[in-house]
């Protein structure tokens, strides 16, 4: 019987696996990139898996909460959500990105709950022998599609800690467009989103309007990540028109900023943490203004986080799911699940996996047609873990000597004034 099945056992790996050097507001992606991998086994010998942040404090919050655990039944996602709750509080330490997906101490217990609810959840749909679409009330769509995640970077990282990546330099607006060409050419994206907040604007506007001549069927998204002044953000206004799907946070939600940019063009869209945190979604998103919240699973919580910010803009919902954390096998899965049952979601994921050279899934890598991903329809998330590779992989964190994430301190080493201060531009 399901209800006598009970967890026993709660594994945490720390991870490391290599990160091209890719720009943003805050700086540069450091050579590796930290996640954690979660196991929870059970009284009849099953493992339900996940993944989150592996930096130092979350690792410690994880800790903090792996005990409670023990004892409780798969299903018991309110009394695990209660126990987190107890077992963890703000860690202090890490860095708080504002722009970059750092760990965030102050949603440490909205993070581990996450982390272990879709665990138990995978432990669920083994259970009942369904996919984890199925218990968040069936799927909508078969596949999910994904957009090419382009960024600029450079070659290699500075000291050259490993071969150099094989996307080579993307700073210029020949070199972005080869960047996408090489990103559709490999899985065949059907929309193109540009992570920007680098350079000066008209550089960045320069290699949209480059992306628009090159692809001019598919639609293109600019997220210059907040780094630009609101003045900025509307100026640049009447450069992108007729280009853009959507603008991702232009300049910063303070103040009702993104409003004001919202009322002047409607294709923005959000994606600064914390804002829809808890239910506080910021005012132009309940007024209904604007193309709709980009949502992060790892910060508002997972599932029921999403099911929650879909209600707050009916008919808009969420503009998609970022698929950011580590080996995009498990976050795909995971979105996947909740984008294929949730119809409000109308726009192509994000996702960072085909930057990710380094993966710990049985049989391989998650595949695309045409940019788009399979809902899976095997019971649980309906993927296994690579032991060896795993094991590998935590090797790597055991060597490395990177236990948090600092994009700033990484951009320093290239240029030694850069203050990172934002907005920038």
């Amino acid at each position: 019987m399901s209800h006598d099945i009970r967890l026993t056992q709660v594994k945490v790996t720390p991870i490391a696996f290599r990160d091209c050097p890719l720009r943003n507001a805050a700086g540069i992606h450091e050579p590796w990139a930290l996640r954690a991998i979660i196991e929870l086994e059970t009284s009849d010998g099953r493992v339900g898996i996940s993944e989150t942040y592996g930096d130092e404090p979350m690792l410690r919050a994880l800790a903090l909460a792996q005990a409670f655990l023990v004892g409780l039944s798969p299903f018991d996602l309110n009394e695990m959500e209660v126990r987190v709750g107890i077992a963890v509080k703000p860690t202090p330490g890490g860095s708080e990105f504002e722009l970059a997906p750092g760990s965030h101490a102050s949603k440490n217990t909205a993070k581990v709950v996450s982390a272990f609810e879709v665990a138990m959840l995978d432990l669920q749909g083994q259970i009942l022998g369904a996919p984890v679409v199925d218990l968040l009330g069936g799927r909508v769509r078969s596949e999910v599609p994904y957009s090419a995640y382009l960024f600029f970077k450079y070659a290699e990282h500075i000291g050259k800690p490993y071969a150099p990546d094989a996307w080579g330099e993307a700073i210029t607006p020949e070199e972005i467009v080869e960047q996408a060409h090489r990103m559709i050419d490999l899985y065949g994206f059907q929309s193109i989103k540009l992570k920007g907040g680098v350079f000066e604007p008209s550089h960045e506007i320069n290699c949209m309007k480059a992306l628009a001549k090159a692809f001019p069927d598919r639609p293109l998204r600019l997220d210059p990540n907040a780094n630009w002044t609101l003045e900025t953000s509307i100026k640049a206004i009447a450069e992108l028109d007729g280009i853009l799907e959507y603008y991702e946070d232009p300049c910063p939600a303070r103040s009702r900023q993104h409003g004001r940019t919202a009322a002047a063009y409607d294709l923005t869209a959000r994606n600064q943490y914390g804002d829809h945190h808890n239910g506080r979604l910021p005012p132009q998103w309940r007024e209904g203004r604007g193309q709709g919240p980009a949502v992060r699973s790892s910060l508002l919580g997972w599932p029921a986080g999403h099911i929650d910010a879909g209600a707050y803009v009916p008919g808009v919902g969420p503009g998609r799911i970022n698929a950011l954390q580590f080996a995009s096998w498990y976050q795909s899965d995971r979105d996947d699940a909740r984008r294929s049952e949730h119809p409000n979601l109308t726009y192509a994921c994000d996702t960072h996996y085909p930057w990710q050279e380094d993966d710990i899934i049985k049989g391989g890598r998650v595949r695309f047609d045409r940019g788009a991903v399979r809902v899976p329809t095997t019971p649980g998330l309906g993927v296994e873990l690579d032991y060896d590779r795993l094991a590998e992989l935590h090797d790597q964190y055991l060597l490395c000597d990177l236990r948090y994430r600092d994009d700033l301190k990484q951009m320093r080493k290239y240029d030694p004034d850069f203050s990172g201060k934002s907005p920038r531009f």
